[in-house]
């Protein structure tokens, strides 16, 4: 499975350091690995996506454990409909900083599956992270809603607290395709929520209803993190959508938490496309 020409959505073939169509459309890989396909009209802002201190905030953040567990279980899950794939074709749409989709590379590989993987995500540096980690992954600069993937390509997407797109998600999955997403449930960091808001709000779960698709499995997994630090707290905060909304007052209230024991609760859903 190879990248799309952004211009006129040819095939993107790699040639040394570079990503090359045949019409000559030419796309340089950056020094850290990834290819850079998000063209000017697909921009919502300068920069678009998660900046630097954001992804480092996640990377630091995910890279001690704290969401395993949720890991662990996504890598299981996966596994469970890979293996029935010959060399499957894989697109995390909104791969970040790649914590998810590398761990699962490396599952696939312990369990002697070879898939073909490609990751997307619209903030360059948290592609300047993924692809540093991995080189067996294809990254590329994207948005969600206008995907560098080919039309009936994929047999899995993940889709990890990320932008839903349903019409491009339709478009490149396969007649039988497979869709997991990850999304945060009732009560997840209510103690987060606690030290930060006088009056903290449960996340809403919509209905599971994707116009599409058929919703074939569910795992919610409920759990509870142990942060042993304050910088470790800001980070996991700086991950969150609150992060956006919050006035200063209360993110300051944050600066003398050193220590904070919370629920983490997830849902993982895997949907198929309707034939």
């Amino acid at each position: 499975m190879n990248f799309l020409c952004p211009i006129c959505k040819e095939e993107l073939i790699q040639q040394d350091k570079s990503f090359v169509c045949k019409n000559k459309h030419t796309f340089d890989k950056a020094k850290s690995g990834y290819v850079n396909l998000l063209t000017v009209n697909n921009k919502n802002s300068k920069i678009p996506g998660d900046n630097k201190i954001m992804v480092n905030a996640r990377r630091d953040f995910l890279s001690k454990g704290y969401y395993k567990v949720l890991s662990d279980n996504l890598n299981e899950l996966v596994y469970k409909y890979a293996k029935e794939k010959t060399s499957p074709q894989i697109l995390d749409a909104g791969c970040g900083e790649g914590y998810y989709i590398n761990n699962i590379y490396n599952h696939l590989i312990e369990n002697k599956i070879s898939a073909d993987i490609l990751g997307i995500d619209i903030s360059k540096f948290a592609l300047n992270v993924a692809s540093k980690h991995n080189k067996k992954i294809k990254f590329g600069v994207a948005s969600i809603f206008n995907l560098p993937v080919k039309s009936n390509s994929c047999d899995l997407l993940l889709n990890l607290f990320a932008p839903f797109s349903d019409d491009e998600f339709l478009r490149v999955l396969k007649g039988d395709g497979l869709l997991f997403m990850v999304i945060p449930s009732t009560k997840h960091l209510w103690e987060l929520k606690c030290a930060v808001y006088d009056t903290p709000y449960e996340n809403e779960v919509k209905d599971y209803t994707l116009e599409g698709f058929n919703l074939i499995d569910k795992k919610i997994i409920k759990d509870y993190i142990n942060l042993s630090c304050n910088e470790d707290i800001k980070n996991l905060f700086m991950m969150t959508p609150y992060y956006y909304k919050t006035s200063i007052d209360n993110v300051k209230k944050l600066d003398n938490l050193d220590t904070l024991k919370t629920k983490i609760e997830f849902e993982i859903l895997v949907y198929q496309k309707e034939k």
